[in-house]
């Protein structure tokens, strides 16, 4: 079997990567990575052109897409986290994979804002009011479908690592106490041993320093 290498940033996306690699107790080397200089050099270049993480080193090849690395292990492993072509469930499976990248977005406008602008004379709080509002229409989609349910699809499943992560970093920028539902289905997740896991700083510093950033006045 080809050795599987995961190049992560504490709390950062490849936080999906790393949760469903525990989540599916696949043998695998983390490598940990500080956020920012560290991933503009040359040699993390080769790995991921944009300098981010994640990327997943399989054999001779590289994947540098969440959705994309989920997709693939899930099927490279037969997990029973995906779901395969004509499962009664495939078509929720990837609508709630690539919602989880509508949530996400404004996540990481709002991070790009609050924490990667250092001057306060660079950010704008219009764009802040604006982009936390979008965040909270997508959170309250996920707020009226896990109405009566346990796990986005009949059982826990991959997208809800994906979306989990999203909403994980939504919490920094929305009171999500006012999502009954969402509130409680990201507690459940929570409480996974495997996020947990994905979670670990290893000592790396934490991207989110304070627990809520909200729209200076």
């Amino acid at each position: 079997m080809s050795e599987i290498i995961l190049h992560h940033c504490h709390q950062a996306r490849s936080v999906r990567s790393l949760w469903l690699l525990y989540e599916m107790d696949v043998p695998f080397t983390l490598v940990m990575h500080d956020f920012g200089k560290e991933l503009r050099s040359d040699t993390y270049l080769a790995k991921h052109p944009l300098g981010r993480v994640p990327s997943l080193e399989i054999g001779n090849k590289v994947l540098f897409e969440t959705g994309a690395i989920t997709e693939y292990l899930c099927e490279k492993f037969d997990s029973p986290l995906g779901r395969k072509a004509g499962d009664p469930e495939r078509m929720e499976w990837l609508q709630w994979l690539h919602y989880a990248e509508t949530v996400a977005v404004h996540g990481a406008t709002l991070t790009q804002q609050h924490i990667v602008i250092y001057e306060d004379k660079d950010r704008s709080p219009m764009v802040m009011k604006l982009e936390a509002k979008r965040l909270e229409k997508a959170l309250e989609v996920l707020d009226e479908h896990l109405k009566g349910r346990e796990f986005l699809l009949d059982d826990f499943s991959a997208v809800d690592i994906s979306v989990g992560y999203s909403v994980f970093i939504a919490q920094y920028f929305v009171q999500i106490g006012q999502f009954a539902s969402l509130s409680t289905w990201m507690a459940r997740l929570q409480n996974r041993e495997a996020f947990a896991k994905a979670m670990m700083s290893n000592g790396r510093a934490a991207i989110y320093q304070s627990k809520f950033y909200g729209i200076p006045d």
